[in-house]
């Protein structure tokens, strides 16, 4: 498979896994994290949930990212 062809796969799986992982963040941050009282908890909450998506993304960018 060609680096090309890979960084196009990699690209569209990687726009559907953000936009359905934005989703769901969203709604875990609405029923969790405006529940908390504490500031500096409600901020590691949301810090968490905004760089979830790098850690799964990780192996599919070093894959997009393999020479041919």
């Amino acid at each position: 498979m060609t680096s090309r062809t890979r960084k196009l796969i990699g690209a569209v799986i990687m726009l559907t896994f953000v936009v359905i992982y934005a989703l769901f963040a969203m709604v875990l941050a609405q029923h969790t994290a405006m529940k908390v009282e504490s500031g500096a908890l409600r901020f590691v909450i949301f810090a968490a949930l905004g760089l979830g998506w790098a850690l799964p993304m990780m192996p599919l960018i070093k894959w997009m990212e393999k020479r041919d």
